[in-house]
């Protein structure tokens, strides 16, 4: 009986997942007639960020901006560019912040090295606290006086009531 109910549900699911497929927001007039020209532009776009969208290719992107990095990536491939110079010319007007993957250098080593350095203050911290609450580690209260002792049985009472 169960596996007649998992049938149907596990076909609608994978019908469901295998027209989720990523969406591209090229859009028609975009397009270049020439396919390899068109393949090596999609190949860039998807390689740099979208300046609004940050998390994002230009590729993926539906912002304006994105649309105009996408059409200005064409237009130098049409000129005869080479990918490598297109991205060279991005980068000399944008940064390397255009590029989704940026290059390890010195002026983009505290973005290279900053998850690493989260890691050891993580574990650090970790190791620092284990450290404190070893068990048999702990200082024995110290007695209380004899005021002290009077003024708790005063406020608890006689404990008969």
């Amino acid at each position: 009986m169960k596996t007649r109910l998992l049938a149907p549900l596990f076909l609608a699911l994978s019908l469901a997942l295998s027209l989720a497929t990523p969406a591209f927001a090229v859009q028609p007039d975009e397009i270049l007639p020439d396919p390899k020209l068109e393949q090596r532009a999609r190949h860039i776009s998807s390689s740099l960020r979208c300046l609004v969208c940050q998390n994002q290719s230009i590729d993926d992107s539906d912002a304006p901006l994105a649309k105009d990095l996408r059409v200005l990536v064409r237009e130098r491939l049409k000129a005869g560019d080479t990918d490598r110079q297109v991205k060279d010319y991005l980068v000399a007007r944008y940064g390397n912040f255009i590029l989704l993957k940026p290059p390890f250098e010195w002026d983009t080593l505290l973005l290279w090295l900053s998850p690493f350095a989260i890691l050891a203050l993580g574990a650090a911290a970790a190791l620092a606290s284990r450290r404190k609450a070893r068990p048999g580690d702990e200082q024995p209260a110290a007695p209380l006086s004899d005021e002290e002792s009077a003024r708790l049985q005063s406020l608890l009472g006689d404990g008969n009531a």
